[in-house]
């Protein structure tokens, strides 16, 4: 786009409209990645976790989901000029991830090597894990919901003056759709996780709901971290061309 034409479209006042959903999809993408790494670990070789490289890696992550969340969520609406719901969609969510991430270092940190040392160490880690499935679980239900709003307004199209994604400004359903199946899939891959945790914890073993959980947050995992990283060549266009 020419400086000239960036002069005449869009203007946006960003002292009202700040944003950093870039950062936020990239930490839920790596959580995501982390998650199934770790369980892949722990079913295959769980003497070989290293609990504190862990603990470290899920206190990163949720910090930088946690603080961001919790300053979206309760700065209402954090973007003046407008899309207050962004307040819902990626503010509470990431709070939401942040601080079961947030939780999780905790635990591998003051009690992960006493869990692997027991001698099922999947159980016991399932069975530490079994009430907060009902948060997860929920989570998942909320994400579920997120995407079918998602399709039925039109959300998450990007302005023409955003490069890349504003190709298909024209075509709000293109970015609608996909990021709403985004979303979709991390919700449904919450609710695998809940029931993947029941079966370890009656089973011992992860079975097909294992393989399910790992799929959807894997593939969903790699598709936030590369859009949210492309989003910071995006949202740093966007800006310039509407300031």
């Amino acid at each position: 786009m020419s400086s000239l034409a960036a002069q005449e479209g869009l203007k946006i006042d960003w002292a009202n409209m700040p944003t950093y959903n870039t950062i936020m999809a990239v930490a839920v993408g790596a959580g995501l990645i982390s998650l199934v790494m770790l369980g892949r670990e722990l079913v295959r070789a769980p003497e070989e976790v290293e609990p504190d490289g862990w603990a470290l890696t899920f206190g990163a992550l949720g910090a930088v989901l946690t603080t961001t969340g919790l300053h979206m969520t309760l700065t209402w609406p954090l973007a003046a000029g407008g899309f207050p719901f962004d307040n819902i969609i990626f503010g509470e969510t990431s709070l939401g991830f942040g601080v079961l991430l947030l939780a999780a270092a905790l635990y591998l940190w003051k009690r992960g090597a006493v869990a692997l040392a027991a001698t099922k160490p999947l159980q016991a880690l399932a069975r530490v894990a079994q009430p907060i499935t009902v948060f997860v679980g929920g989570l998942g239900l909320s994400l579920v919901a997120i995407a079918v709003a998602g399709i039925k307004y039109e959300l998450f199209a990007a302005p023409a003056e955003e490069p890349i994604s504003g190709e298909f400004a024209n075509h709000p359903m293109v970015e609608a759709t996909f990021m709403s199946l985004l979303i979709a899939t991390v919700g449904l891959g919450a609710l695998a996780f809940a029931a993947l945790v029941r079966r370890v914890r009656a089973t011992g073993a992860p079975g097909i709901w294992g393989r399910i959980t790992g799929w959807l947050w894997g593939v969903s995992g790699v598709l936030f971290l590369l859009f949210g990283a492309m989003n910071f060549f995006t949202h740093i266009g966007l800006i310039v061309n509407t300031m």
